[in-house]
């Protein structure tokens, strides 16, 4: 299976394909320098295989690589993920 993630900052979001099919969604509103994620969407049909948990990893090291913006976890999937994971709280506005 080929998992890609990408950035897509024309749509305000950050994507999960798999084979060439977009799969997931985790969608932001940029205010100044921060970014609001109000909602990750997964295909339903994949889901419980951890396709979000790694698409929304890869969108904050993409945050924290260009160090630009700060993250405002509007989106409960997000606001759960940086809880589990509170090395990204230096990202959290």
């Amino acid at each position: 299976m080929g998992e890609e993630f990408r950035h897509n900052p024309e749509a305000s979001r950050f994507e999960a394909w798999i084979d060439g099919r977009h799969v997931g969604t985790a969608g932001y509103t940029l205010r100044g320098a921060v970014a609001s994620f109000d909602h990750t969407v997964v295909d339903p049909a994949l889901n419980g295989q951890g396709i979000a948990g790694r698409m929304v990893a890869h969108a904050m090291d993409k945050v924290r690589a260009a160090d630009q913006w700060k993250v405002e976890p509007a989106c409960s999937y997000i606001r759960l993920w940086l809880k589990r994971h509170p090395d990204y709280a230096d990202l959290v506005a």
